[in-house]
């Protein structure tokens, strides 16, 4: 009687109707084109550097927070960098980077040897401006921003 009922159990079981698996698609962020202007670039050494961050984590020098950042390579005293980025709020710090070494120069009191800037163009005193300051949105289809440059 107990094989009979499990059989039976089994039975049901594996003829029952199941609904079929679907396969789950992945998510697909749009992304939003985002074109920044920089100029100001006192000469044509080295490259544009340009890094973007979401929040104030790591803002403004610290890249291995940045949402995306690297070099680009310009010519005469200013460039067109295009992204393609979710939408959202993004802090812009612009970098000429002279020597090429990824990093912000500066002199023994702290002063910045290579040109920067930041989006929304704050005044820069002692300090950078916070993200909040600098962030702006990025909404699709197209934001366009330019970021001038300030040498110390």
């Amino acid at each position: 009687m107990k094989t009979l009922l499990a059989t039976t159990l089994l039975a049901a079981t594996l003829f029952t109707p199941r609904p079929a698996l679907t396969q789950q698609t992945p998510t697909i962020i749009p992304t939003c084109t985002l074109i920044v202007h920089i100029d100001g670039f006192r000469n044509q050494n080295g490259d544009a550097g340009l890094s973007l961050f979401t929040s104030a984590d790591g803002w403004p020098e610290d890249n291995t927070k940045a949402f995306l950042h690297g070099p680009h390579p310009f010519t005469g005293a200013a460039t067109t960098i295009t992204l393609q980025v979710p939408a959202g709020r993004y802090g812009l710090v612009a970098l000429h980077d002279e020597n090429s070494n990824h990093k912000l120069d500066r002199n023994m009191f702290h002063i910045p040897k290579e040109g920067f800037g930041f989006s929304n163009n704050p005044k820069v005193f002692l300090t950078p401006p916070s993200f909040d300051t600098a962030a702006i949105p990025v909404t699709c289809p197209t934001t366009e921003t330019t970021i001038h440059l300030i040498y110390k």
